[in-house]
C-alpha cells in the first residue's frame, strides 16, 4: 500500500502540510442553509475539506424502545438511537446540492457512508474519498465496498485494537482502496485532554507505515497542534455556527473563530516543526552577524606578531573564530592592519 494519499489535488503524506477536515456532521440542524453557512464557515478557516456523514436511521439502527437502544451517558443520554440518527442524519437530497456548493467555493467535500447504499451514492456523487467512521471500522463488509470504489480511506480507529485495525488495513489494500490513512480517536463525545494517549499517534506511524492523523473531539486546539508536533498529518474536528444553538454534537465542536485559530495553529506548528539541522539558512545564518568573532584592536605593520593586546575576539562574527584565538597568538600580519579589521587567514603568515 502506497505512504501517501492525493485527495483532488491535495498530497497528504508523512511530512506534508497538515490537511484539516470540518467535520458537519449534524451540526446543521435540519436546515440546509446552515448547512451551507457552514461550508462558508470551513473554507473561511482555511480548512481543506468540508465532511459530512451519510446514513439514515433506518440503516444504522431499529426503531425500538427496548432499553439496549437508549443511550446510557454522555451528551445524548436517554436518548433512542434512532430518534439520535434521525435528527443527526443529512437529508441525501442535500448532498448534491452540498457538494456543488463545495465545489464551487473550491474546498474538498467528502463523507462517511454507514451501508452500501451510501457507498455508492457518494461514488456518484463523485466524492474524492471515503471515510470509515471510528465504530466502523470493524464493519468489513463496509471496508470492502469502499475499497473498491478505487479511492483513497481514512479510517478513524476509535476503541478498535491493533488486530481490527490491522484487518481494516489488510481490506483496504486488498480490494482497492487508493491509499489510506489512520486517524487516532477517542471515542468520548466530548473527549477529555487526559485521556488523549497521544503517543499512540507515533505508534500508530511506527506500525503501519501510513500517514496518521487524530479525529479530535477535546475542547479547544491544544490537542490538535500537540498531534502535529508528534506527526500527525490529518486533523478532524467539528464545526457549528454556535454552540448556543444546540445541535447533537454542539457541546465538543469549534465556532468558527476557533476553528479559523486551530488551522492556524496546525499550520504554523507544521511550519516550526520542522527537522533538526546543521545547516543553519534564511534568518539565523543573518542573525550569525551578532555572535562573536577575532578583530585587530590596534594598528600592525606587517610582520607584527598577534598579541593579546592587538587582537581580541568581540562583536560582530564577521571575523575568525573564536576558537582560533590561542592558535594565532605568536603569529605575524601578513600586511598592514587597521584598527577594527576583521582577521582572516590570509592576513596571517602561517
Amino acid at each position: 500500500m502506497k505512504k501517501e494519499l492525493v485527495i483532488n489535488d491535495k498530497k497528504i503524506g508523512f511530512n506534508t502540510e497538515p490537511y484539516i477536515i470540518a467535520e458537519l456532521s449534524g451540526n446543521h440542524n435540519g436546515d440546509i442553509n446552515r448547512a451551507i453557512k457552514l461550508i462558508d464557515a470551513a473554507v473561511a478557516s482555511g480548512a481543506n475539506a468540508i465532511k459530512l456523514q451519510t446514513y439514515t436511521a433506518d440503516t444504522l439502527t431499529i426503531d425500538s424502545n427496548r432499553s439496549e437502544f437508549i443511550v446510557k451517558g454522555g451528551p445524548w443520554s436517554g436518548q433512542k438511537l434512532y430518534d439520535l440518527y434521525k435528527q443527526a442524519s443529512t437529508p441525501w437530497d442535500w448532498h448534491p446540492i452540498i457538494f456543488q456548493y463545495a465545489k464551487k467555493k473550491n474546498i474538498h467535500c467528502f463523507s462517511s457512508p454507514f451501508d452500501d447504499s451510501a457507498v455508492d451514492f457518494l461514488n456518484s456523487l463523485s466524492a474524492p474519498a471515503y471515510k470509515i467512521a471510528s465504530f466502523e471500522i470493524v464493519d468489513i463488509p463496509l471496508i470492502k465496498k469502499a475499497s473498491s470504489k478505487n479511492k483513497p480511506l481514512i479510517m478513524s480507529t476509535g476503541v478498535a485494537d491493533y488486530n481490527e485495525i490491522s484487518e481494516a488495513c489488510d481490506t483496504a489494500s486488498n480490494f482497492g482502496a487508493d491509499g489510506y490513512a489512520l486517524l487516532h480517536c477517542i471515542s468520548d463525545y466530548p473527549s477529555h485532554t487526559k485521556d488523549m494517549k497521544l503517543k499512540t499517534i507515533q505508534e500508530l506511524k511506527s506500525h503501519f507505515n501510513v500517514p496518521i492523523g487524530l479525529s479530535d473531539h477535546t475542547i479547544g486546539s491544544t490537542v490538535a497542534v500537540a498531534a502535529i508536533t508528534l506527526g500527525a498529518t490529518i486533523i478532524e474536528k467539528h464545526i457549528t455556527l454556535s454552540r448556543l444553538d444546540g445541535g447533537p454534537d454542539s457541546t465538543f465542536s469549534s465556532e468558527p473563530d476557533e476553528f479559523k485559530k486551530l488551522v492556524q495553529d496546525c499550520k504554523n506548528i507544521f511550519k516550526a516543526n520542522t527537522s533538526a539541522s546543521n545547516n543553519v539558512s534564511g534568518a539565523s545564518k543573518s542573525n550569525a552577524i551578532f555572535r562573536r568573532s577575532i578583530f585587530v584592536v590596534k594598528d600592525m605593520k606587517k610582520g607584527e606578531v598577534f598579541n593579546k593586546d592587538n587582537i581580541r575576539s568581540i562583536r560582530p562574527g564577521l571575523g575568525l573564530k573564536p576558537k582560533f584565538f590561542d592558535e594565532i597568538l605568536g603569529k605575524k600580519a601578513s600586511m598592514d592592519l587597521e584598527r577594527g579589521e576583521p582577521l582572516s587567514w590570509k592576513k596571517i603568515i602561517n
